[in-house]
């Protein structure tokens, strides 16, 4: 083959950039995150080993600190608005998880606030599943001591969801399912870490016209173990049978457990709900918002299918507003419930006056 017949493999810089500093941040490793002239090295608390902990500190000359986000800054009675920084010299590994994302811990003597590309990191730790307890450094004077480390520019996090968004189908295979008859198994695959999505065809839906839809994040304690402290069990065994109700439609099965903070936090979440905090406060002693959840996925799912306009069964208007944003028309909007129970209601109250959700809760426990 003669060289000007031969050409070279094509890859977005900005996709394997990301891919490669998720990889490296869940593998405990340090991550460089720049902007112009700035270096920051990075390390996520949640998955590194002790001994890295301390090397980190040594290399940086007791330079590092630890990134507080605002949620777990206000539980540890910091009056910020904005996420913070406390020092961690001659703090050890357990000193800095206390503060991160232990229940009950001591406000720190010090700490002042984040910039913009500090704060700018916690997006490389949601996009890795991780808490965003992130520990860091200014290495710009010191960068041949981080040479060997994944580097990535803080541009490359901005939007890297709907950047990354883009799927191919896999397959579409029939699956005869109980109550409802034969559906059919949409695999969808794309995005970080090309992960799998699936969308569930019930019925036979005219995509000319209005769809029927739900979009339902995975939930593998209630949707596969029946667990009692959430309903999401019950809203996927009705949303599936509201769609065959409805003549037909579509359930896109979300990977994004956790309200998209993965299964990890989601325990440690449950263990403080299991103390008495609710859901909502509960993630904000780890760090976490009340909701991380991203739907271009759904998005780009339903455009392989064709389906431009759509009527959801949902009680969650962020999902409304995110099929929205990626331009579906929603012409319509109806409630989808499951079973209020003893363990649940407190959970579901939450959502209805903590988080907007649109849930008729008094009806709903009445009828129990």
């Amino acid at each position: 083959m003669s060289k000007s017949s031969q050409s070279a493999f094509q890859f977005s810089t900005a996709e394997i950039e990301v891919e490669r500093a998720v990889a490296e941040l869940r593998y405990g490793r340090p991550v460089v995150v720049t902007e112009g002239e700035r270096k920051l090295a990075v390390l996520a608390l949640d998955c590194v080993a002790p001994s890295l902990f301390d090397q980190f500190g040594a290399v940086t000359e007791n330079r590092h600190g630890l990134l507080l986000t605002a949620p777990r800054a206000g539980r540890l009675g910091i009056g910020a608005e904005h996420d913070v920084i406390t020092p961690l010299a001659g703090l050890s590994f357990d000193d800095a998880s206390r503060l991160a994302y232990t229940l009950g811990a001591e406000k720190p003597a010090l700490w002042q606030p984040a910039d913009v590309l500090a704060t700018e990191t916690t997006e490389l730790a949601r996009l890795a599943l991780l808490l965003p307890a992130m520990v860091l450094a200014d290495v710009t004077t010191m960068t041949d001591r981080f040479g060997g480390c994944c580097e990535i520019a803080s541009s490359r996090l901005k939007g890297a969801d709907a950047a990354r968004q883009r799927f191919d189908k896999v397959v579409r295979t029939r699956v005869p399912l109980k109550d409802l008859g034969d559906a059919d198994f949409v695999v969808f695959r794309g995005g970080l870490a090309q992960k799998d999505q699936v969308a569930i065809v019930v019925g036979k839906p005219d995509v000319t016209k209005t769809v029927p839809i739900r979009i339902h994040s995975s939930c593998i304690t209630g949707d596969l173990c029946g667990s009692l402290k959430c309903d999401c069990g019950d809203q996927l065994r009705n949303g599936l049978a509201l769609l065959k109700q409805a003549g037909g439609g579509v359930l896109l099965y979300l990977d994004q457990e956790g309200r998209g903070t993965g299964i990890g936090a989601k325990m440690r979440a449950y263990g403080y709900q299991h103390l008495g905090l609710d859901t909502i406060d509960a993630d904000a002693e780890l760090g976490l918002t009340e909701d991380h959840r991203r739907y271009e996925a759904a998005v780009a799912m339903l455009r392989h299918l064709e389906i431009s306009k759509v009527a959801v069964y949902t009680n969650n208007p962020t999902k409304i507003a995110g099929l929205k944003l990626g331009g579906i028309e929603v012409e319509a909007r109806a409630p989808v419930t499951g079973r209020v129970t003893a363990e649940n209601e407190n959970y579901l109250r939450t959502k209805t006056l903590r988080a907007g959700h649109m849930l008729d809760l008094e009806t709903l426990v009445a009828a129990e």
